[in-house]
């Protein structure tokens, strides 16, 4: 019978270890303290998540092109606030909502609130953007006169205050809605002032919103957009001249249909001076009258002139007018003039009544073509070719 007693009290003592060790290895509970006894440890307080604010509390000269960023660990962000005054800041999730980003630029010289929670965890951070030490803003766009309708040909260019070296991130910011969108395309002409040029001509009868968000943009070394620009251009019916210098004649289309039948003289071709330039030129301007010299001369030189000319709209800038004459013996048979269309008075006052800026005026005939940047003649450059001069396009190649 002692035989049997030692094996029963071993038995015992690890029974009793075991149960001390299963008594003393739980996790904390939702108090933090040690689990009760018959308390399961899958009732423990997980770790509060954690959010991070970037640009940090108290940051000040952030630059306006950087983007708040609020990233949350151990929990989903449940919102996210970033404010200027009154104005927030847009923004978007990530696909689990760890992870919020700003959309676009922030304003320069400007102070920042961001606010975030994520389940039970809330955090908040200030900053201010710096002050920039050149202002960038948007000082004309042509043609934009008030209520004014535009031709079918017209470009939108922009001119801006200060030279732009950041080309790429300025045009980024230019923005052409249409109610009838074409193709089209930026083409830088220098440091400050870029043009945008559709493929085909606008559809007629449109409105065409453009917008420069520049605020926040990076234009170059501490330059920065300071003010956003955007006006509505408002696209008029479609007037399209063909002007024949060999048969001395010139047809409008409105809209498609034939408008106006004119005959006229154009560049009488003695010199390169005086030949009228063979090209899609636009309309740019008028004028009633419109006094005209002739270049390079003085008084008492061989071909030497100073008129006035009545019902003048400008369709170059080497001084190609189509405008108002009475040498009706001379039109619809023989080229007499110095380079410009000119047409029967009471027709040249119905084109110039009539006229767009932008209109297209298509003239052939002669040896002499007009140049892509002499007056608003961009249509002469290739479209494949209008593009490379996209600050974008060269980013993107």
């Amino acid at each position: 019978m002692r035989g049997w007693r030692k094996p029963v009290a071993g038995v015992a003592l690890l029974t009793a270890a075991a149960l001390t060790a299963s008594c003393s290895g739980g996790g904390s509970t939702a108090s933090g303290g040690p689990a009760k006894p018959g308390e399961s440890p899958a009732s423990a307080t997980p770790e509060a998540p954690t959010i991070k604010i970037t640009p940090q509390q108290g940051s000040s000269k952030v630059s306006p092109d950087k983007r708040v960023v609020v990233e949350a660990a151990g929990a989903p962000l449940d919102e996210v606030v970033v404010q200027a005054g009154s104005e927030q800041v847009e923004g978007k999730f990530n696909a689990d909502k760890t992870r919020w980003i700003s959309k676009g630029a922030l304003k320069p010289s400007t102070s920042y609130n961001v606010s975030a929670k994520a389940g039970p965890t809330q955090a908040a951070s200030q900053f201010k953007t710096l002050k920039p030490e050149r202002e960038l803003a948007v000082v004309d766009v042509t043609p934009n006169a008030k209520g004014e309708e535009i031709g079918v040909g017209a470009p939108i260019m922009v001119r801006f205050n200060q030279p732009v070296t950041d080309k790429a991130s300025v045009e980024a910011a230019l923005q052409i809605e249409a109610e009838k969108p074409v193709d089209g395309a930026w083409r830088w002409i220098d440091d400050s002032f870029v043009i945008y040029r559709t493929a085909k001509y606008w559809p007629a009868h449109q409105k065409i919103k453009f917008t420069a968000a520049i605020t926040g943009v990076k234009g170059g070394k501490g330059l920065y957009g300071v003010k956003d620009y955007d006006t509505t251009l408002k696209i008029g019916a479609s007037r399209i001249s063909k002007v024949n210098t060999k048969t001395h004649m010139m047809y409008v289309y409105v809209d498609g249909k034939k408008k106006q039948t004119m005959r006229i003289s154009a560049g009488m071709a003695t010199t390169r001076e005086y030949t009228t330039t063979s090209g899609v030129h636009l309309t740019m301007e008028r004028g009633n009258p419109v006094r005209m010299i002739s270049p390079g001369r003085k008084k008492g030189d061989p071909g030497y002139y100073d008129v006035m000319i009545d019902h003048a709209v400008r369709i170059s800038n080497s001084g190609e007018y189509v405008h108002a004459k009475n040498n009706v013996w001379a039109q619809g048979r023989q080229n007499v003039s110095h380079g410009c269309i000119n047409s029967r008075p009471d027709q040249a006052k119905w084109f110039f009544d009539n006229m767009q800026r932008g209109d297209v005026v298509d003239i052939v005939g002669t040896n002499r073509e007009l140049e892509w940047n002499n007056g608003w003649g961009y249509w002469q450059m290739p479209f494949k070719q209008w593009k490379k001069g996209s600050a974008l396009a060269k980013r993107k190649a």
